[in-house]
């Protein structure tokens, strides 16, 4: 079982703060540092000091990291024209050695588009399908051949397809809970499938769609990753448990309830019924990133008895 770091910075961030965060996800071991891509604070707070671009940040952290993956749950497929995405995503990856992700998504968060004047389409999923199909495209075309794509939103004519990402294939991933389309463009296009911030049953139900999709269309369902974004609080007793629970505005059994929350006993349990059904791979949705202890209990009292 993986466990990756999976940051909100739309919340209130700096880069240095994501900066931190990472260095210490690489330092205690996790497999990766993850980021939204989000240009507007979500509930209670101030969000201060603002928004940062999802992808600046992978660049730096590209280059100021060794070991850990990088990526993104998810890219808004609202935010960045394909073309100019398959670039960024390649550049970035050539910067960091080859630990690229990119998890891609329709965009849903109308108010953030508003704010910053972002179109905000209606077709949001059959443009994700041509996006898909463009990124995927790019990269997948030969040096020295050139890509042509003639579609309903997007039109790409006798592109030369640069730069290359560092690796053959940049892992793809596409999550969510929706019940047909989905997992379909998860069959097709992707090598993780993610659901975010749901129960073990509803899990085994959509892991249970995305199998089937994959199976229809010819593909080996193992051949894709299964995960899960969780948000994290965890602590070594009950009143450590609820001071986190609190920084971050939210109840311990709440926590319990719908995330990873307690005792290292206790999560690592949880985990275990998560890889039961299936899941290779955890996503810990950090809030509170100013609480770099929380991170390193995680790593020796839970990442430990993983395995």
């Amino acid at each position: 079982m993986d466990l990756r770091i999976f940051t909100e910075p739309q919340q209130g961030a700096t880069y240095d703060t994501l900066l931190t965060v990472a260095k210490a996800t690489e330092d205690l071991g996790f497999d990766a540092f993850f980021r939204s891509d989000h240009y507007l604070k979500m509930g209670s707070g101030d969000g201060l000091p603002g928004p940062t671009d999802a992808w600046i940040t992978l660049a730096g952290l590209a280059r100021e990291t060794k070991r850990i993956r990088l990526g993104t749950l998810m890219t808004a497929g609202t935010f960045r024209l394909p073309g100019v995405l398959a670039i960024q995503v390649a550049q970035v990856d050539q910067m960091s050695g080859g630990r690229v992700e990119l998890g891609l998504g329709s965009g849903w968060f109308e108010e953030e588009h508003k704010a910053y004047g972002i179109p905000f389409p209606k077709e949001k999923m059959a443009r994700l399908e041509e996006q898909l199909e463009i990124v995927t495209g790019l990269w997948a075309t030969e040096t020295g051949q050139t890509y042509d794509f003639h579609g309903t939103y997007y039109d790409l004519t006798k592109s030369p397809a640069l730069p290359k990402p560092a690796q053959t294939k940049v892992p793809v991933l596409i999550g969510g809970h929706g019940a047909v389309r989905t997992p379909r463009l998860a069959a097709r296009f992707s090598d993780e499938f993610n659901m975010p911030f749901a129960s073990i049953e509803d899990s085994a139900r959509q892991f249970g769609r995305v199998r089937a999709a994959a199976q229809e269309a010819g593909r080996d369902p193992g051949d894709l990753v299964y995960s899960n974004a969780l948000v994290a609080c965890v602590g070594k007793d009950e009143q450590e448990i609820a001071r986190r629970a609190a920084a971050i505005g939210r109840e311990p059994d709440e926590l319990r309830a719908n995330g990873l929350a307690g005792t290292p006993a206790e999560v690592v349990d949880k985990i275990g019924r998560y890889a039961e059904i299936g899941a290779r791979r955890i996503y810990l949705q950090i809030l509170d990133l100013s609480d770099l202890d929380h991170l390193e209990l995680i790593s020796s009292q839970v990442q430990s008895q993983l395995g």
